[in-house]
């Protein structure tokens, strides 16, 4: 009898803890949250930006003559002098007495003449005038004859030493005459107080050399055509340089615009620092962003002026940040970034 009663007391016990689970509160059943989108990366195109603007001609301040003026080779200050302190020299970017090797100086003057024009008006914020490119009689015969294929080495990013080896070779059909116009090179493109090291050094870090050197003219009045006005400030720039890396300002300084023939141009929609970060990545081709806000208003001047790759990098530097970023530091700072994302997760990435 005892364990007929132990029985039915546990039965009703396990009958009692059933009803108890059928009516305890259920936790939600949450879906596994979506991953974030890996993106692709874009290649630089620094160096074929820099060397289409040869190809193209456009916004050429410099043209170069044989001794009798038969033919021009048009080219651009700034490109030169960001490669050559000897161009630094020749451009007035450099004084003689600022010059540390002396053979620099006696170089660019036994291979260049500068000819001296009518000095030029200011016009700061005006129309600028149409100023014809500065012409340059290039001395040496042989030199002059390969500058074309020795420009398109520069603007390709001064690396492919041997490529221009065999083309000066190809042209001249004479050792002796192929060395002598080499050396020039070399002397052109070095650096004073240091080895030469063009044909020396491998090609990345060539590379690295020439995406940083135009970093010298970056926000610097030095050999500058156009400004820009933003937040009651002004930021100088180089025509060459925006119209090579970005399409919009190529379109902008040589279409039907106000602003192709605007030595002041006015910017709207950005913050002055935004901008900033904007023109060293045309100048550099590298981007480090402050922060994810900095990253946010950077991608956004991106799109305005349609620069894909820096947009692809803002958008990698977001989500990277997103993903290292707690979810109570996330929602605290209420970052209103869905709608900036959904570009990059549709258009940018693989899901």
């Amino acid at each position: 009898m005892i364990q007929s009663l132990n029985q039915k007391s546990s039965k009703k016990m396990k009958e009692r803890k059933k009803m108890q689970k059928c009516h305890r509160v259920q936790p939600p059943q949450l879906e596994q949250p979506e991953k974030m989108p890996i993106l692709k990366g874009e290649a630089s195109h620094y160096n074929a930006d820099l060397h289409n603007l040869l190809c193209c001609c456009q916004c050429v301040d410099v043209a170069f003559y044989p001794e009798d003026l038969s033919i021009a080779v048009e080219a651009h200050k700034i490109i030169l002098c960001s490669v050559s302190h000897l161009f630094m020299l020749l451009f007035g970017v450099k004084s003689p007495s600022d010059a540390h090797d002396t053979s620099l100086v006696q170089l660019a003057q036994s291979l260049f003449a500068v000819e001296e024009g009518d000095p030029l008006p200011s016009y700061p914020h005006g129309v600028p005038p149409c100023v014809p490119p500065v012409r340059v009689v290039v001395k040496d015969s042989l030199f002059c004859s390969c500058l074309p294929d020795i420009l398109h080495f520069i603007y390709s990013g001064a690396f492919q030493w041997e490529r221009l080896e065999e083309d000066i070779k190809k042209k001249l059909k004479d050792p002796d005459k192929t060395e002598h116009v080499l050396e020039k090179v070399k002397c052109i493109l070095k650096t004073p107080g240091k080895p030469n090291t063009v044909k020396d050094c491998k090609s990345h870090q060539i590379k690295l050399l020439y995406n940083t050197s135009l970093r010298l003219f970056f926000n610097t009045p030095v050999l500058a055509d156009v400004l820009f006005k933003i937040q009651d400030a002004t930021v100088p720039a180089h025509r060459a340089v925006l119209v090579a890396r970005c399409e919009v300002m190529a379109a902008m300084f040589n279409g039907n615009y106000l602003e192709a023939n605007s030595v002041l141009v006015p910017v709207y929609g950005v913050s002055k620092d935004t901008f900033l970060s904007f023109l060293e990545y045309l100048y550099t081709d590298s981007c480090c962003p402050a922060g994810i806000l900095q990253a946010m208003s950077l991608l956004i001047c991106a799109e305005m002026y349609q620069v894909m790759r820096l947009r692809h990098i803002c958008e990698l530097y977001i989500i990277t940040q997103l993903q290292s970023m707690p979810s109570r530091e996330l929602a605290s700072t209420s970052l209103s970034i869905v709608s900036l994302l959904k570009k990059a997760k549709w258009k940018s990435a693989i899901l």
